[in-house]
């Protein structure tokens, strides 16, 4: 794989890792071959078909989103190398993601008490602004929420696209439309349409930013490696990853990926910015040995 398909920063050198991302970009470029495990390439390619669409979308309603996915799931999508890693991260965060968290109590003492005796209240104070950490953590959730279509499904935001991939994926879907046979003038239309929508990526609304944001606010509250610890224990998967990457300085989706494919024994070098102790992390270690197939960063080639 080409240097511009991994993540800069966190290593993931790992020869299992290595290979599953491989089989990505081979199955993107050649989606109807038989990889990877079938919830990997569903997800992979569900992500990836959806970013399509809005990369198509984004050049104007000239593009029939349809016509294109359906010529480069038979062909191949172009750039297949590019598009592995920030797919196949957001596929095994879902994964992860979609694992049912343990049981939890959630009632508060007051519940099942019934109305006898019950008291009139009085009318609800109007509500005061929101304090900086609960602001940030409320933009994270809005952040993280434009992850997903209308239908629950995983994607990936524009906003949290490396801005090179994006351009590189409008550049492609330009290059399909002007082989569909459109006149020059039309092809150079489209090439200033990507020009204005690569121009349109607004990386300050998206994930990354929202977890800096997020994590800035603890600092200052003195309150990071407590909410990171409460984070674990209620399975709240993107405030600890998006924590985590704001930490290390490095895009949420890579983070991702190197926490879904670390050992155990590597999880705590990954959180040790955010001070919390092992007891937070088991239920961290636990939560990741469910998940199936997963690509282990220490494993043997040939195994995870």
């Amino acid at each position: 794989m080409s240097d511009s398909s991994a993540f800069s920063g966190i290593a993931l050198p790992s020869p299992t890792l290595s290979a599953r991302l491989g089989e990505v970009a081979a199955h993107l470029a050649a989606p109807l071959t038989d990889r990877l495990t079938e919830e990997q390439r569903a997800l992979t390619l569900g992500i990836a078909r959806r970013l399509v669409g809005e990369a198509a979308a984004a050049l104007g309603a000239g593009i029939d989103p349809a016509a294109l996915w359906h010529d480069w799931l038979v062909q191949g999508l172009p750039g297949a190398e590019r598009l592995a890693a920030p797919c196949f991260a957001r596929a095994e965060e879902h994964r992860w993601r979609a694992l049912p968290a343990p049981h939890r109590d959630t009632s508060s003492p007051a519940d099942g008490a019934g109305d006898e005796g019950a008291v009139d209240m009085p009318p609800a104070a109007p509500q005061a602004p929101l304090a900086p950490v609960d602001k940030a953590y409320l933009d994270l959730t809005v952040a993280d929420r434009r992850r997903f279509d209308a239908l629950g499904n995983p994607c990936i935001a524009v906003a949290d696209l490396d801005p090179e991939i994006y351009r590189a994926l409008l550049g492609d879907v330009v290059e399909w439309q002007a082989h569909a046979g459109v006149d020059t003038n039309a092809v150079a239309e489209l090439d200033d349409a990507a020009c204005a929508a690569a121009a349109r990526q607004t990386p300050e609304s998206g994930i990354d930013a929202a977890a800096a944001a997020y994590h800035t606010a603890l600092v200052a509250e003195g309150s990071l490696s407590d909410a990171a610890a409460a984070a674990a224990m209620r399975h709240d998967w993107p405030a600890l990853i998006g924590l985590a990457a704001a930490a290390h300085r490095r895009p949420y989706g890579e983070m991702a990926l190197a926490l879904v494919s670390a050992e155990a024994a590597a999880l705590p070098p990954l959180l040790a910015p955010l001070r919390i102790d092992r007891g937070a992390i088991a239920p961290i270690e636990a939560s990741l040995a469910r998940v199936p197939a997963r690509a282990l960063a220490g494993a043997p080639e040939g195994e995870g």
